[in-house]
């Protein structure tokens, strides 16, 4: 989907497919029928964006791959979908039935990290339609916290200069500008903005950015005026925002029910109290309020006494496109947990996953546009 800013830049709204499981190109491609196609066509828009989600298998096979390459791009095509964004942060298996921290392997010390990120900034300079700016891909920030020391944030530092040199290259080749977001989330290197402009300064801001979650930005209780204005301040630009809602409450035990297996919840409250997955919360006696890293569809409320950190997205959105120019273009949906809801709330069928991602389009379309006009 696309807006259009008051100021004329081209915004365009997508949706995360990480919520898929496919990690082979036949797969993905199905998926687009099974799912992406029937929510364009719910919307009545005439193209729909996609957040792909490629693993790392995938990515490598298509970098290589000129043909396969132009192949996928004639697929988006035909069933008008478009890419600007790729989520590079999942490596692979990120639908497994437990994922956990397994989510943030390989990270930015390694060079598998820096070869799949390549990879998929070549696919993806083969997939930008032919009026897009520029292309974005995400990936995680940096590594989880532990083990971090000098020597690791060293060699995350040399593979950072090298991913910027390799995009650099690619531009090179073949005209496409891709930037690199880097997403800060609960338990990483890096979680705030102070983190953010503390450990990205000194990059190349040209190819290198971050990638604002607005669940993420919840959970470290920041509030969306400050986190921007301390970015612009030191100059690290928001390359991607992923459109996103945490859940609240002041009472933590209605949140027994979201307790599951498969994602890590990370759990804060204002005064600086962290627990690195919901049933730890609980085990620990955390006070609330709690705002918990559970990524939860944007159109719908929870039963009282639980909430959504929607507010803070509209407050976040207002900020993002609400002045003379937008501070981004990219904006991505990223729902990836409908199937681990409660399960009264979890989609039975395909058709009731696409009506809910189509519903959360549809609430972020409708947000985006009024952060304009306000």
């Amino acid at each position: 989907m696309r807006l259009r800013h008051p100021a004329g830049r081209l915004l365009h709204l997508s949706y995360c497919t990480n919520v898929h499981p496919a990690e082979s190109l036949e797969g993905i491609v199905g998926q687009l029928d099974e799912y992406a196609l029937p929510i364009r066509e719910r919307l009545g828009s005439d193209v729909l964006g996609l957040g792909l989600w490629l693993a790392a298998p995938v990515a490598a096979a298509l970098a290589l791959d000129a043909e396969a390459r132009k192949g996928f791009r004639r697929e988006l095509d035909v069933r008008g979908l478009e890419v600007v964004t790729l989520n590079g942060f999942p490596y692979s298996s990120f639908q497994d039935p437990v994922v956990k921290q397994a989510v943030y392997h390989p990270d930015w010390t390694t060079p598998e990290r820096l070869r799949y990120t390549l990879d998929l900034a070549r696919v993806l300079a083969d997939l930008l339609p032919d009026d897009a700016a520029r292309g974005s891909v995400s990936t995680l920030p940096l590594a989880w916290r532990h083990p971090w020391d000098d020597a690791r944030a060293a060699t995350a530092t040399r593979m950072l200069d090298l991913l910027a040199t390799g995009l650099a290259d690619i531009e090179a080749r073949t005209g496409k500008v891709i930037q690199v977001a880097f997403e800060p989330e609960p338990g990483c290197v890096i979680e705030t903005t102070a983190q953010a402009v503390a450990l990205l300064s000194g990059v190349d801001t040209d190819r290198l950015g971050v990638c604002l979650d607005l669940a993420h930005l919840a959970c470290a209780w920041e509030e969306p005026a400050e986190a921007l204005r301390a970015l612009k301040e030191a100059g690290i630009p928001v390359v991607k925002v992923q459109v996103s809602a945490a859940l609240e409450t002041d009472k933590p035990g209605a949140l027994r029910e979201y307790v599951e297996p498969r994602f890590l919840h990370q759990t804060r409250n204002p005064e600086g109290g962290a627990v690195d997955d919901l049933d730890e919360a609980f085990e620990s006696g955390l006070p609330g309020p709690w705002r918990v890293h559970y990524h939860v569809p944007l159109h719908s409320r929870p039963s009282a006494p639980l909430t959504t950190t929607a507010p803070l997205l509209r407050a976040a959105i207002g900020e993002l496109v609400g002045g003379p120019d937008a501070v981004c273009d990219h904006f991505d949906v990223e729902t990836y947990t409908w199937g681990v809801l409660p399960p009264e709330q979890r989609p039975q069928t395909a058709g009731q996953l696409a009506d809910g991602i189509a519903a959360e389009l549809a609430f972020a379309h409708a947000e985006l546009s009024k952060g304009m006009r306000a």
